[in-house]
């Protein structure tokens, strides 16, 4: 995807640090902080224009939310929503997912959402997916004991590539779907992108996979 320039994003980055977290890493282990209460915490890595986001965050209020996203081009959009929401249970984060270590401790996430990530068709190019085990891996590291990831692509080889992932890694398969919209799923938000490939007739895939002790403890 080629990315408009906005030459004027940084700015209005910084200049919403209520809505963007500015210096992030001075909350790692104590997120509790900045939304005031001890609520989980929920992540969509990739959070691309934000309506997932947000729209999970209006409906759950119960629970907080980061939409992580590294461009400046994309993140403006998801800014702009939030500020016509102002949702206090939503913040967003300017970062690479690969750092996410370096601002979420241990125990900070419950649940880790990847909706239409980039699937990095090339072999050369695997460990930049990110079902790969080292984000896994990663994820299990800020995350609670049985901590839950959520899934949806288009992309029939990312998902079938992804499944054998969590399954190699040792994580619990709780939901599958071959065909998103046409099951009798209840609750889907949709992404921007979803919106647009469903429109065309492209089958949506969706999974939800769980994170065993027994892996963690066998792994020490």
């Amino acid at each position: 995807m080629r990315l408009r320039n906005k030459p004027w994003a940084k700015d209005k980055i910084e200049q919403n640090p209520q809505y963007v977290v500015q210096n992030p890493e001075q909350y790692r282990g104590k997120w509790h902080e900045v939304f005031g209460n001890n609520n989980p915490i929920h992540i969509e890595v990739g959070t691309g224009k934000g309506n997932f986001i947000t729209e999970m965050a209006k409906a759950h209020p119960e629970i907080n939310y980061f939409g992580v996203e590294l461009y400046d081009s994309v993140i403006v959009s998801a800014l702009d929503r939030l500020i016509e929401a102002n949702l206090p249970n939503l913040k967003l984060l300017h970062i690479n997912a690969a750092d996410l270590a370096k601002y979420f401790d241990k125990n900070d996430i419950s649940r880790v959402y990847l909706n239409f990530s980039d699937p990095w068709p090339k072999t050369r190019h695997e460990k930049r997916r990110l079902t790969y085990k080292d984000f896994l891996k990663l994820y299990e590291d800020i995350m609670v004991d049985g901590g839950e990831i959520h899934f949806k692509t288009d992309n029939q080889s990312l998902f079938e590539y992804s499944l054998m992932s969590f399954s190699e890694y040792g994580l619990l398969l709780k939901f599958i779907s071959l065909d998103l919209h046409k099951s009798d799923f209840e609750g889907n938000i949709m992404t921007e992108y979803e919106q647009k490939f469903s429109e065309k007739g492209n089958r949506i895939y969706r999974c939800e996979v769980k994170y065993q002790n027994e892996h963690r403890d066998s792994s020490c």
